[in-house]
Protein backbone atom coordinates (compact mmCIF):
# COMPACT_ATOMS: atom_id res chain seq x y z
CA UNK A 1 0.00 0.00 0.00
CA UNK A 2 1.51 3.08 -0.86
CA UNK A 3 1.76 6.41 1.45
CA UNK A 4 -0.33 9.89 0.66
CA UNK A 5 2.60 11.18 -0.46
CA UNK A 6 3.21 8.94 -2.97
CA UNK A 7 -0.51 9.89 -4.37
CA UNK A 8 -0.65 10.92 -7.60
CA UNK A 9 -1.91 14.81 -7.47
CA UNK A 10 -2.17 17.83 -9.85
CA UNK A 11 -0.66 21.12 -8.34
CA UNK A 12 -1.99 24.24 -9.95
CA UNK A 13 0.21 27.37 -8.52
CA UNK A 14 -0.39 31.00 -10.05
CA UNK A 15 3.03 32.86 -9.48
CA UNK A 16 2.43 36.79 -9.12
CA UNK A 17 5.44 39.32 -9.71
CA UNK A 18 8.28 40.02 -12.17
CA UNK A 19 8.40 36.49 -13.50
CA UNK A 20 7.12 37.36 -17.44
CA UNK A 21 10.40 37.40 -20.03
CA UNK A 22 13.29 36.69 -17.29
CA UNK A 23 13.35 32.92 -17.98
CA UNK A 24 10.86 31.72 -15.10
CA UNK A 25 8.65 29.17 -17.35
CA UNK A 26 12.47 27.74 -18.06
CA UNK A 27 13.46 27.56 -14.99
CA UNK A 28 10.20 26.20 -13.83
CA UNK A 29 10.25 23.18 -16.80
CA UNK A 30 13.84 22.72 -15.70
CA UNK A 31 13.10 22.07 -12.10
CA UNK A 32 9.71 20.32 -12.60
CA UNK A 33 11.16 17.48 -15.01
CA UNK A 34 14.54 17.37 -12.47
CA UNK A 35 11.16 16.54 -9.67
CA UNK A 36 9.69 13.67 -12.80
CA UNK A 37 6.92 15.69 -13.15
CA UNK A 38 4.65 16.50 -16.03
CA UNK A 39 2.59 19.75 -17.08
CA UNK A 40 3.26 22.70 -18.33
CA UNK A 41 4.43 26.84 -17.12
CA UNK A 42 2.67 29.55 -19.04
CA UNK A 43 2.24 33.06 -19.26
CA UNK A 44 -1.26 34.80 -18.29
CA UNK A 45 -2.42 37.86 -19.83
CA UNK A 46 -1.91 39.18 -16.25
CA UNK A 47 1.64 39.20 -16.19
CA UNK A 48 1.23 35.89 -13.85
CA UNK A 49 2.85 32.39 -14.61
CA UNK A 50 0.40 29.74 -14.22
CA UNK A 51 2.22 26.36 -13.75
CA UNK A 52 0.13 23.03 -13.73
CA UNK A 53 2.18 19.66 -12.30
CA UNK A 54 1.12 16.71 -12.26
CA UNK A 55 2.98 13.74 -10.36
CA UNK A 56 3.91 12.35 -6.84
CA UNK A 57 2.31 14.28 -3.68
CA UNK A 58 5.89 14.85 -2.50
CA UNK A 59 7.48 16.50 -5.75
CA UNK A 60 4.66 18.33 -6.21
CA UNK A 61 5.31 19.97 -2.76
CA UNK A 62 8.97 20.32 -3.50
CA UNK A 63 8.16 22.20 -6.86
CA UNK A 64 5.66 24.61 -5.00
CA UNK A 65 8.49 25.41 -2.23
CA UNK A 66 11.20 25.85 -5.17
CA UNK A 67 8.59 28.51 -6.61
CA UNK A 68 7.96 30.62 -3.24
CA UNK A 69 12.28 29.70 -2.68
CA UNK A 70 14.84 32.59 -3.57
CA UNK A 71 16.64 30.94 -6.13
CA UNK A 72 14.00 31.57 -9.39
CA UNK A 73 14.87 33.86 -12.11
CA UNK A 74 13.04 37.48 -11.59
CA UNK A 75 11.10 38.20 -8.57
CA UNK A 76 8.38 36.26 -6.98
CA UNK A 77 5.68 38.10 -5.28
CA UNK A 78 3.12 35.29 -4.17
CA UNK A 79 2.05 31.90 -5.09
CA UNK A 80 -1.25 30.67 -5.18
CA UNK A 81 -1.95 27.18 -5.43
CA UNK A 82 -4.80 24.50 -6.05
CA UNK A 83 -4.79 20.84 -5.43
CA UNK A 84 -6.57 18.21 -7.57
CA UNK A 85 -7.10 14.78 -8.49
CA UNK A 86 -4.35 13.94 -11.71
CA UNK A 87 -6.05 14.21 -15.11
CA UNK A 88 -3.08 12.10 -16.63
CA UNK A 89 -2.98 14.80 -19.86
CA UNK A 90 0.21 15.45 -20.09
CA UNK A 91 3.24 13.12 -21.23
CA UNK A 92 6.13 15.62 -20.34
CA UNK A 93 6.39 19.20 -18.79
CA UNK A 94 6.17 22.09 -21.73
CA UNK A 95 6.28 25.90 -21.78
CA UNK A 96 3.27 26.78 -23.20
Amino acid sequence: MSSSSDSPVRLTAWVRGQVQGVGFRWWTRSRALELGLTGQARNMPDGRVAVTAEGDRDACEWLLELLRGDGTPGRVDAVSEQWAAPSGAFSGFVEA
